[in-house]
């Protein structure tokens, strides 16, 4: 007999099949090296640019900010 499956309550929990790879890691690989290759949509290039850029100025304005008023 297979291996036990936690179910939520309210629901029969039933006996995990023999031989499923569920939730490991070669299951998950075989899984993403089956999926197609999805390149990013131009909007979606630009979210990641200015979000890039965003943080980098944000990041130097800190730094700024934290070596003008807190000097030492």
């Amino acid at each position: 007999m297979g291996t036990q499956i936690a179910a939520p309550l309210g629901v029969e929990a039933r006996p995990e099949p023999r031989g499923s790879r569920t939730g490991t890691a070669l299951g998950v690989a075989e899984e993403l090296a089956k999926a197609p290759h999805e390149p990013f949509l131009p909007v979606e290039n630009r979210l990641v640019a200015w979000s890039l850029i965003l943080g980098l100025v944000l990041l130097g304005g800190l730094v700024w900010v934290g070596s003008t008023f807190f000097p030492g």
